[in-house]
């Protein structure tokens, strides 16, 4: 009934298929038919039969009032996007339990670290990996290194007809 799993209808829609199913109610149709009909739940129809009208283009919010309001967002936002040096933190790296932590001072808020994961997609933050490359590390020579040393090291068949240790033809 209603939409797949995961996908949301906005607020008109909503305001629509109630005021749809209002209307077919008051033609004669029954609760069953509106919600074949509306792919919704015959519960719904009920509910919705009991309501009049002008009820019916109120929409609630759905759901638990998030924690964090928008301006503790925006400011938790940037507070992530100022670095973790300037929160106060020895290392240029957030990790979840740093994001807790900064949650905790700046918004008097706690949260679990699954919870802290999500809100960190929520705000347009994506896993990062750091490249573990020695700062010393000197390119050219490793480009050099690549095209002279690399070939003549590598191991290759005894003979250019020798088949691959993982060939599966039979000969």
């Amino acid at each position: 009934m209603g939409l797949p799993k995961g996908q949301k209808m906005d607020v008109e829609a909503l305001k629509r298929r109630r005021l749809e199913a209002r209307r077919l109610l008051d033609e004669g149709v029954a609760q069953a038919e509106v919600a074949r009909r509306l792919q919704t739940s015959r519960q719904s129809v009920s509910r919705w039969a009991r309501l009049r009208p002008p009820e019916l283009a109120q929409v609630r919010r759905q759901g638990r009032k998030p924690g964090l309001t928008e301006p503790a967002r925006a400011k938790l936002r940037t507070a992530l996007l100022a670095g973790p040096k300037a929160a106060g933190f020895a290392t240029e790296l957030w990790t979840v339990p740093r994001v807790r932590q900064l949650i905790v001072q700046r918004c008097r808020r706690q949260y679990s670290s699954v919870h802290v994961w999500r809100l960190l997609h929520q705000l347009g933050f994506s896993p990062q990996r750091t490249v573990g490359r020695a700062r010393e590390r000197d390119e050219a020579r490793i480009a050099d290194w690549k095209a002279r040393d690399w070939p003549r090291l590598k191991k290759k068949p005894a003979g250019s007809a020798a088949l691959s240790s993982s060939s599966t033809k039979a000969d």
